[in-house]
């Protein structure tokens, strides 16, 4: 399913490859695994990483994913924060990687979204559906997060969760939401919060490595019509 490696692309860190493969990717989610509806609502980001500035597309990037924690693409820092609890976590999710036949050989960590996206471009829709609805609650949680800041990045996560049936009113939904969104532009606050827990599992995926490169690389030429 191209679609999920289409939005891994749109929500790694914009690169002029990546702007230039806005019209391919306009295809691929043309072939029917989101509602249309979902597919409507992803336009404005699609016109925007397609026309506008690719240092001001990187900044606004840098700002949402990277300078605020609530917003973090790495899944498991919104249930486990850097327990030891992850780490075990992350060794699970590797093991279904691997079983899949997926490698994972960039610097991302296996629970950053687009990681994930890309691993269930390589499985059956039953199965994509089934773990991204395993991770509803988070996907609920960083798509209203990214609603209230006004970012068309935000019809990404409304898509997945449209996708999963993921359900916005279970108690861990909620308890997600009800945390404060942090404020990308109170640099000192943020700092010290991330002194006070350092990742230790590898580097950080969102500094400026632009894993949308390796996932165009690998796109498949459209199917036949009516073919997903």
């Amino acid at each position: 399913m191209r679609t999920f490696k289409a939005l891994s692309a749109l929500l790694s860190y914009p690169s002029r490859d990546l702007q230039q493969a806005v019209p391919a990717i306009r295809t691929v989610l043309d072939e029917g695994v989101l509602p249309e509806a979902a597919v409507t609502a992803l336009e404005p980001l699609l016109a925007s990483l397609e026309t506008q500035d690719i240092y001001d597309l990187q900044e606004r990037y840098v700002l949402l994913f990277d300078r605020s924690r609530t917003l973090s693409l790495n899944l498991f820092e919104h249930i486990h924060g850097e327990s030891r609890d992850r780490g075990g976590a992350m060794v699970d999710l590797l093991e279904t990687y691997r079983a899949g036949g997926f490698d994972l050989a960039g610097p991302e960590l296996p629970d950053h979204l687009p990681v994930l996206l890309e691993f269930l471009s390589t499985r059956p829709i039953a199965e994509a559906r089934e773990m991204l609805a395993d991770a509803g609650h988070i996907l609920v949680a960083l798509a209203e997060r990214l609603a209230r800041r006004g970012t068309a990045y935000a019809a990404v996560l409304e898509g997945l969760v449209a996708f999963a049936s993921a359900n916005p009113e279970t108690e861990e939904a909620q308890a997600l939401l009800s945390q404060q969104d942090d404020n990308p532009e109170d640099l000192a606050a943020l700092d010290a919060v991330w002194e006070e827990t350092q990742v230790t599992f590898g580097p950080d995926p969102n500094a400026g490595c632009p894993v949308s490169r390796d996932i165009l690389a690998r796109m498949d030429p459209p199917p036949a019509p009516g073919m997903q």
